[in-house]
């Protein structure tokens, strides 16, 4: 995948928790365009967030952002409590997924599931 975009209701609200969550993971936004903002690390977006253009409501989705540690995933974590967002689930390894999987999770504020996580595989 190259890259994916979600609407949202508010586009000032969504940018400050993305800003501010995305930011320990290494991704800030690397295009301005119009009623749309793209966040990445280096390169290009590889993650969009629009003004919603209709009045259907948008349903729940998940969103997985690779974090480079544990440590930033915690930071993640720290930083959407921070604005008051709901955490879904505190940061701990789930080895149910995989024995190295480290993931925390919360809620953006158009209800979305969004996640950071950090793989550790082998020793």
């Amino acid at each position: 995948m190259d890259h994916v975009g979600i609407q949202v209701d508010d586009l000032a609200a969504s940018r400050q928790f993305y800003d501010t969550v995305l930011a320990p993971l290494g991704y800030r936004v690397l295009a301005d365009v119009g009623p749309a903002l793209g966040y990445g690390g280096e390169h290009h977006a590889v993650f969009w967030i629009s003004t919603a253009t209709d009045a259907v409501p948008n349903r729940e989705g998940h969103l997985a952002f690779a974090a480079p540690s544990r440590d930033a995933v915690v930071a993640f974590h720290e930083a959407a409590l921070a604005l008051g967002a709901e955490s879904l689930h505190a940061p701990r390894v789930r080895p149910e997924y995989h024995p190295g999987y480290f993931g925390a999770f919360v809620r953006d504020p158009d209800g979305n599931n969004v996640e950071a996580v950090h793989h550790t595989f082998g020793g």
